[in-house]
């Protein structure tokens, strides 16, 4: 590596799991609220806090969240003085989604003027499961670990091609409807629909490399699809639990064909679906046991995801 001893501050978790997956885990000199994995990363100090707390429902962050929009302020905090502390080389960022993590905009107002030296600001915006694998490459060619990138690289595209091959001759697709948000109800765009379409089924009600739509509830009858999956950003499966009464009280749930026929699952979207690291060929492999059973299992199953019994 050209530049072993430049110090890293991830203020976006998927960006914090492409470093340690670079072997670059050891630069990494400050992190955001939300960056939680590896493990050991925890103990880093925090430079970015959340407007709001997390314990609130489904609906009132939503309304939480465009208020803070709607009044152009930022959903995150900075904390300068850690950062300030820290002297970093590099920041790693997103230009995304205001919603997801701190933004592009938030770090360069924070930055300006703040250091004794000039930081490289990395910002990603992946919108394509394509796109993910860029944003590998091109930040680990940019932080001076280009072979380890085109390792990696290579070995989450091994595991996509095993799923590829599989699936290559089973003409059968399954309707898919992966949910974002539960109030107001939101379906999974961005990478999700392509990776459900890799993973043998056909995505309903958002398309690839599209920004997340809300939809209305009766959209989501009329589409009536085989599969249900639903994956709130920055749920895990226990936090998505505790709201599905939302969903169980629509009117009709009951009779839609994925609840009939026992396809309706939680899966956890905090830690798979909505990071875009490395991790979201996890994802990928996840999907694929839910839409293929007969043909994969990877053992994620209960950590992962579970099926959800009416």
């Amino acid at each position: 590596m050209d530049q072993p001893s430049q110090k890293i501050i991830s203020l976006l978790p998927a960006a914090t799991e492409i470093i340690c997956a670079l072997g670059l885990g050891q630069n990494l000199v400050g992190r955001s609220h939300e960056c939680d994995y590896p493990e050991n990363v925890k103990s880093l100090p925090v430079c970015s806090e959340a407007s709001f707390g997390n314990d609130m429902s489904s609906s009132d962050i939503d309304r939480k969240v465009k208020e803070i929009l709607t009044e152009a302020l930022s959903v995150y905090t900075i904390n300068k003085e850690t950062i300030k502390q820290l002297r970093p080389d590099v920041v790693i960022t997103q230009a995304q989604c205001e919603v997801c993590a701190v933004s592009l905009k938030d770090v360069e107002e924070a930055l300006e003027n703040l250091l004794d030296k000039n930081a490289r600001i990395i910002s990603l915006q992946p919108e394509t499961l394509e796109d993910i694998f860029n944003d590998i490459r091109r930040v680990a060619g940019e932080l001076g670990a280009s072979a380890e990138g085109e390792a990696l690289f290579e070995s989450l595209n091994e595991r996509v091609d095993i799923i590829r091959h599989k699936l290559k001759f089973i003409a059968d697709k399954p309707a898919v409807a992966c949910i974002e948000w539960l109030e107001p109800m939101m379906v999974s765009g961005n990478w999700i629909p392509g990776l459900v379409e890799m993973a043998g089924g056909r995505a309903v009600l958002a398309q690839n490399g599209k920004h997340s739509p809300y939809i209305n509830w009766d959209a989501m009858q009329a589409a009536d699809p085989d599969i249900i999956i639903v994956m709130p950003c920055g749920f895990g499966i226990g936090r998505t639990l505790k709201e599905m009464d939302i969903l169980l009280a629509l009117p009709g749930f009951a009779e839609l064909k994925a609840v009939k026929n026992n396809r309706l699952y939680i899966a956890d979207g905090n830690h798979y679906f909505n990071r875009s690291g490395p991790r979201i060929v996890d994802s990928l492999e996840i999907l694929a046991e839910i839409i293929n059973p007969k043909q994969f299992i990877f053992g994620y199953e209960g950590q992962g995801w579970m099926k959800f019994g009416m």
